[in-house]
């Protein structure tokens, strides 16, 4: 394992810093985008581009290429969103992702605000609508970048720091065992694992603040109804 691990690690050691932190940024604003966040594993490019970095200059470098193409991303998601919006929603590939996603993310953005905008990012399919939907709704771009810059610094910091460990662990600490790379993969192993499952308790979070905000729309709906109905 330790043969193959050196051959990836200087695989990805061997590219130019700058055209590696360029194309990290490049997959994450991809990945942040309409659509393309669908199926672009733009967390997966992040990661294997941090066990290149080789100090902490080079480390600031990627996340901050990261974090600016996270930020692009999410903007493009909003102007269109705030431009084109309807348009896009109405097309054969707004259809695609379907209408119960579309109105979940409606309900998400318009009852909980720049906070739903901050959990999406850590969400599958939410993360590509509700920056799109927050651009139809009233909300403010300033707000909406606010919470963007936040949650994106987290995720960014997450990811570029967990890959910048795992190869330094292994180089320091394990590169001389024979089993050393099992530390590397452990590493990696236990990143994923604790994502996926702060993804599943978020995604519970985010389902019931929607369901909440479902039935707070209905009951206002309702007693609109029923004013009309007197009137």
């Amino acid at each position: 394992m330790n043969e193959i691990l050196d051959w990836l690690l200087n695989t990805v050691q061997g590219v130019d810093p700058l055209l590696r932190d360029v194309l990290a940024g490049l997959a994450i604003m991809l990945e942040t985008s309409l659509f393309v966040g669908l199926i672009m594993p733009g967390d997966t490019v992040v990661l294997v581009a941090a066990t290149g970095v080789q100090n902490f200059i080079d480390f600031l470098g990627l996340l901050g290429f990261v974090l600016l193409g996270s930020l692009i991303g999410e903007s493009i998601g909003f102007w269109l969103g705030r431009l084109f919006g309807r348009p896009i929603r109405a097309s054969k590939l707004g259809q695609k992702i379907g209408e119960r996603n579309w109105q979940m993310a409606d309900t998400f953005v318009e009852t909980r605000g720049g906070i739903a905008v901050a959990i999406s990012r850590f969400l599958p399919v939410l993360h590509s609508l509700v920056p799109v939907v927050s651009g139809m709704t009233r909300m403010r771009y300033s707000t909406f970048i606010k919470w963007t810059v936040a949650a994106c610094a987290v995720w960014a910091s997450a990811y570029v720091g967990v890959g910048y460990l795992a190869r330094t662990s292994y180089e320091q600490i394990a590169g001389n065992l024979k089993f050393g790379g099992l530390v590397f993969v452990a590493i990696i192993v236990a990143f994923v694992v604790a994502v996926h499952f702060a993804k599943k308790r978020l995604e519970k979070t985010a389902e019931r603040m929607i369901e909440l905000g479902e039935e707070s729309r209905a009951a206002v709906a309702g007693g609109e109804q029923i004013d009309e109905d007197i009137q």
